[in-house]
């Protein structure tokens, strides 16, 4: 099946739950900025290098980093018929660049999903997740910030996507299999 995919929210929506379920279900393999950076980071690449260099600092990877590594994602056979993506693009620049590493091998986007949940019940679920997973760093105001972050950087994607009838938006909050079910839906003929 080709389905090539663009999965958007905040943090805390249900984004990398979803994107495993949803890329089984269409046959296409589910990539996550994290995953390429990691994978490059553990192969020693170049850019593995770099990303890593900015990481120690606690500096957010440059978008021109991040580019070369989608880019090379992209171009592997597994992602030639589809994928989803998974925490790209994450600004609007990322939009374009996407837009001209799909032109260049005669693709296109089928659709951005987004994820949309209400920020108090985001929250309440990333505290308990930090809880469990002993993360103590993820404190409410820290929670918060990141949720304010994604909202003035992150956001305006699904704006884009948007203005160009690209858009389709999914309540995240939910039992998984509903959620999976409303994704599906909104997807539509792509999910077969």
């Amino acid at each position: 099946m080709s389905a090539r995919l663009v999965l958007l929210g905040p943090p805390g929506a249900g984004k990398g739950t979803q994107a495993a379920r949803l890329a089984e279900r269409l046959g296409v393999p589910a990539i996550s900025t994290g995953d390429i950076f990691r994978a490059n980071i553990k192969g020693g690449t170049e850019l593995g290098r770099t990303a890593q260099a900015y990481t120690a600092r606690g500096e957010l990877v440059p978008d021109e980093v991040t580019n070369a590594m989608v880019r090379d994602r992209l171009g592997e056979d597994d992602a030639r018929e589809g994928f989803l993506l998974d925490g790209y693009p994450r600004n609007v620049a990322q939009v374009r660049e996407l837009d001209e590493i799909l032109a260049a091998t005669g693709r296109t986007l089928d659709l951005a999903v987004e994820i949309t949940a209400n920020a108090d019940v985001v929250v309440a679920r990333l505290l308990q997740r930090a809880q469990i997973e002993g993360r103590e760093d993820d404190t409410e105001d820290v929670v918060r910030h990141r949720l304010a972050v994604y909202a003035e950087q992150t956001a305006p994607v699904a704006g884009v996507y948007a203005e160009r009838g690209a858009l389709v938006q999914v309540d995240g909050i939910g039992e998984v299999d509903e959620v999976t079910g409303r994704l599906l839906g909104a997807i539509g003929t792509l999910a077969g």
